[in-house]
């Protein structure tokens, strides 16, 4: 089966320094890196809303780079440091992103990130499919 990376111009990073692809096009679904709350610039802003904000953005960029939407996620995993404490805001932002027929979603609490005080990551994986009916 081909494959091939999906990386949006800001996230070549992930791509050249960490060697691993943004998104990965497999068949007709595309799969997700997990992405945390930075800033494009490395900064990682202490406000969990913003955090979680940069995290779905990113995921838009992958989907975008493919020709895709949020409507195309037909799976998430969420991570959380202190899940109890951001899950009603983390839903309320979901909610603003995900499409109907809604993703499955699986939230899970960790105790921590590679990066000091990100407290959210999101791995997701898309169809690139056409939704049917």
């Amino acid at each position: 089966m081909k494959m091939h990376a999906v990386v949006p111009e800001e996230l070549k990073p992930y791509y050249t320094d960490w060697k691993m692809s943004p998104g990965l096009a497999c068949g007709d679904f595309i799969f997700l890196t997990g992405f945390t709350g930075a800033e494009p610039n490395g900064d990682l802003p202490k406000d969990p809303e913003t955090q979680i904000r940069n995290a779905f953005r990113k995921v838009g960029l992958v989907l975008a780079k493919d020709g895709l939407s949020y409507g195309a996620l037909v799976d998430m995993t969420s991570y959380h440091v202190g899940l109890r404490s951001h899950l009603e805001m983390f839903k309320a932002i979901r909610a603003e992103f995900v499409e109907e027929p809604y993703p499955a979603w699986t939230a899970i609490e960790v105790n921590g990130f590679v990066r000091e005080g990100a407290i959210v990551e999101i791995k997701a994986v898309a169809c690139r499919s056409p939704k049917l009916a």
